[in-house]
């Protein structure tokens, strides 16, 4: 029989992999020792810490219950669960938890500066549900791009009706050193690009033609020179280089506005070689907590910020490869029966946001799992769907995989479900914290997939989520 002394050295283990950026085995270690010993709260309030850092909030939530089930004085684990519940959005949750840190340690003072900022939250979300309307006035209504001058002093490439490669070349160099695009430009990008892809299908499909090369990117989260690196090592966009960004181009990284813009230009300057996909991200309430509104404020305007959210809702949900590479943000769905024809069916421009639950939601949010069947999600929000899932769905709708993004992997990408459910990252040393690579994933004609792996590059001092507003997220990092 183990004695509790092997329980507390993988603890220990756990602890060392933790300070080593290495958090899924720690996750390994603490749920080891736990095996040993489950009568200790600290190992789940540990597991909780690991599984926060890996974005499995819900895990963490669970994690740190059974903690406080175990020891309802163990205060680090109310902590634990606050920062949990504040990560997806379950804000009223948090503030539980907080008051019951506060309580338990009167003299706290970062306790008691934490629950301050979970409490403004609070009332924001009461205050925009309070004004939230059915359908919101465009907030491109009124918007007079025409009538605006540009500064005589700027000093950048001008641009006129339409998106040039000299205008994008220069753009690239601008942000690099720091500077910003005129708020003119700024407007003209967004607004073309938002009508460009709500004319696109919910579902786009494409072709790779002969002597051409289609980039699938996954997750790029406002890393700006990681982006970049991409396309110094793999090439730049061009009518026989077509890219595909899966998804969450925005938050977290501070750089956002940067990716986004540069993105929507391709967009523009190539629509039906450049490629977008909604990630979870590209949605008002994750951009309000994660910096990417924030971001907005700090270097153009409010306003900027609204015509991006209506653009976003305006994106396509998923691409459909050569009929054969169904790629979308998140993973699949609830109902074995849904099929590719829901997709092309769904209306997506009826809700701009996705909501609890719907296909919308599913697109955005679920994950695989190892283990046949569904399960609840290890973050709180959607499923999980396991290889007898991805099987029946690629089998009934004649693909060879599902193309999604919405999780790190250490190695930038892994193969799952018997090499149908292919996962692709592309924010290497996600958030300056993880130790993992990016990749990206080369199609041509054939079909045949070509992985690429690539290690983060330096970048100024500026911190991931500099433009949150709210140092609760700080937490996360």
């Amino acid at each position: 029989m183990a004695s509790p002394n092997e329980a507390v050295a993988l603890k220990q283990k756990g602890n060392k992999a933790f300070a080593e950026h290495d958090w899924l085995k720690a996750v390994d270690f603490y749920t080891q020792a736990i095996k040993v010993d489950g009568k200790d709260p600290s190992f789940y309030c540990n597991r909780a810490q690991a599984n926060i850092k890996l974005e499995a909030y819900g895990y963490a939530v669970a994690d740190a219950s059974k903690a406080v089930e175990l020891d309802p004085t163990y205060v680090k684990a109310y902590y634990r669960r606050a920062v949990a519940n504040t990560a997806i959005l379950n804000s009223r949750e948090a503030l539980k938890d907080f008051k019951a840190v506060v309580k338990r340690e009167p003299n706290n003072k970062d306790a008691k500066l934490k629950l301050a900022e979970c409490e403004k939250i609070v009332k924001r979300v009461e205050f925009l549900r309070a004004i939230e309307v059915g359908e919101p006035p465009s907030a491109f209504e009124g918007l007079d791009i025409a009538s605006m001058q540009v500064d005589p002093g700027y000093d950048g490439a001008k641009l006129g009706d339409k998106m040039t490669q000299e205008f994008i070349d220069d753009m690239i160099i601008r942000f690099k050193d720091g500077k910003k695009i005129h708020r003119k430009y700024v407007y003209q990008i967004i607004s073309a690009v938002r009508n460009i892809v709500y004319d696109e299908p919910t579902m786009v499909e494409m072709q790779i033609e002969k002597g051409h090369c289609l980039t699938v990117c996954g997750d790029t989260h406002g890393q700006y020179f990681d982006l970049l690196e991409i396309f110094r090592l793999n090439g730049f966009p061009t009518d026989s280089h077509y890219y595909l960004f899966n998804g969450d181009f925005v938050d977290r990284g501070s750089w956002s506005t940067e990716i986004a813009l540069l993105l929507y230009a391709y967009k523009w300057l190539r629509p039906t070689r450049f490629f977008l996909n909604r990630g979870n991200h590209e949605t008002d309430d994750m951009n309000r907590v994660y910096g990417f509104e924030g971001e907005c404020k700090a270097k153009y305007t409010e306003r900027v910020f609204k015509l991006f959210s209506e653009s976003f809702s305006a994106l396509p949900l998923a691409t459909l490869i050569g009929k054969k590479y169904f790629t979308l943000h998140g993973g699949l769905f609830s109902d074995d029966k849904t099929s590719l024809d829901d997709v092309r069916k769904l209306n997506r421009h009826k809700q701009r946001q996705p909501g609890q639950q719907g296909l919308m939601m599913e697109m955005l949010w679920t994950d695989p799992q190892t283990v046949p069947g569904r399960g609840p999600s290890k973050r709180g929000v959607g499923l999980q769907f396991g290889p007898d899932v991805t099987k029946k769905f690629c089998e009934a709708n004649g693909l060879n995989a599902v193309i999604r993004s919405h999780e790190v992997r250490m190695e930038g990408y892994e193969v799952e479900h018997d090499g149908r459910c292919i996962t692709v990252f592309s924010a290497p040393k996600y958030c300056d914290s993880t130790e993992n690579k990016g990749a990206y994933i080369n199609i041509g004609p054939e079909l045949k997939l070509e992985y690429h792996k690539f290690d983060a590059v330096p970048h100024p001092d500026i911190k991931p989520m500099a433009y949150a507003q709210s140092s609760l997220m700080s937490m996360m990092m």
